[in-house]
């Protein structure tokens, strides 16, 4: 009886962390909507209500740095195959190889894949100098 309340608990944990983190994203994405909303009503211009929305946009606006990224992920992957190495054995040895593989490739992502207009402008530059 007592394992399967334990692996009850355990599938309810596995389905409360995602649905928590949804949940708190909503919530956030409301808050910033109803404080858009507040600032605007205290705005006369619409050239500064746009200027408001663009500053809450920008993060969209920037394209995803694969290099950045992987670097982090690589060196996530590394942390987890030593702490494996030291401490927890072979299992979480493969887990950190798997995690620094994936980092690997998406530097070798984001050196194949241009993602700032300047990187664009000159990859197209070289293609039709060819």
């Amino acid at each position: 009886m007592d394992e399967i309340i334990i692996t009850g608990l355990a599938i309810l944990g596995g389905i409360a962390v995602p649905l928590a983190a949804f949940y708190w994203q909503y919530m956030d994405a409301k808050n910033q909507r109803a404080t858009i909303v507040e600032i605007s009503k205290n705005l006369n211009d619409s050239e500064q209500i746009e200027n408001l929305l663009d500053i809450v946009d920008e993060r969209k606006k920037e394209p995803l740095d694969y290099r950045r990224s992987g670097v982090v992920t690589l060196f996530v992957g590394i942390g987890l195959f030593l702490f494996g190495v030291y401490f927890l054995g072979f299992i979480l040895k493969g887990v950190g190889a798997l995690v620094a593989a994936i980092g690997i490739g998406q530097i070798i992502a984001g050196y194949l894949y241009p993602n700032t207009s300047e990187e664009i402008t000159n990859a197209v530059d070289a293609f039709e100098k060819k």
